[in-house]
């Protein structure tokens, strides 16, 4: 039986705490893209810790985070929001794909939670792709009676090509008594226009903001500099050589690298 927790102004995220080795500056706080959660970032979040506490999020809908009937950026904002607010604010805040448009609106409408900003391959605007065959591919696993994530690679493999996209879509499963996805994947369906796009929230960040992205990746082009330049004009834009979308997992060391620059400039 499927479990919705149905609940629009604010949703409890489930996190994922890595305490720094030292007295740091504001913690920094994680926020995965679409069908991610915390634990894919476990192992870079250990290696950021020695300079801030890391607090690793799943996404409303993702992961341990309950579910809700409404999936967009302002709601995904006001849930990291209310999150930084118990940390103590402000936080650093480095989101990726849906987790960096979700930054992004957080950063434009709360810039006072928001030390700094660092988005990692997404823009503020619309993309003209979806992921429907991804959900579907997803629904048409048959779950129930599966014990290993291999099965589950196995099943989406009709649907789905790239290796990868497999493993990554496999990390979901949850494979107990009950064999489920801990993806609301109804919602994330219903909302996917909402998802590929973004708001019109009309805010501007003047803090800080690295725009890292993957130099094989079309997701951050010349194109998009104007948009992502008039809400945040500090803006700086970086890519890592031979990374796709997934540049974190695609060139660890240069992503790590990089934000990590990026953290120590904040700090005195």
């Amino acid at each position: 039986m499927r479990q919705t927790i149905r609940r629009v102004e604010l949703v409890e995220l489930a996190i994922t705490e890595y305490e720094a080795t030292r007295e740091t500056p504001p913690p920094l706080v994680l926020a995965p893209g679409l069908f991610g959660a915390a634990r894919n970032w476990r192992a870079l979040a250990k290696r950021m810790c020695a300079r801030r506490r890391v607090v690793a999020v799943d996404m409303r809908n993702h992961g341990a985070s309950p579910w809700s009937d409404r999936h967009d950026y302002p709601a995904m904002a006001g849930d990291l929001a209310a999150l930084i607010q118990r940390l103590g604010a402000p936080a650093a805040v480095l989101g990726h794909s849906m987790g960096g448009k979700a930054a992004m609106a957080l950063a434009e409408t709360r810039p006072e939670l928001v030390e700094r900003l660092i988005v990692a391959d997404i823009a503020p605007v619309a993309y003209d792709h979806d992921l429907f065959a991804e959900i579907e591919a997803m629904r048409a696993v048959p779950l129930a009676g599966m014990t290993r994530r291999a099965e589950v690679e196995a099943a989406l493999a009709p649907r789905i090509e790239a290796p990868a996209v497999r493993s990554f879509l496999a990390q979901s499963a949850i494979l107990d008594e009950a064999p489920r996805w801990s993806l609301n994947l109804d919602a994330l369906e219903a909302h996917m226009d909402a998802l590929t796009g973004y708001p019109e929230l009309g805010g501007r960040y003047e803090g800080p903001v690295l725009m890292l992205y993957g130099a094989v990746s079309d997701y951050v082009t010349p194109a998009h500099h104007d948009a992502i330049l008039e809400r945040f004009p500090a803006a700086r834009f970086q890519a890592l050589e031979g990374a796709g979308h997934w540049l974190h997992a695609d060139r660890p060391r240069e992503f790590l690298d990089a934000v990590n620059g990026f953290l120590d400039e904040g700090v005195d």
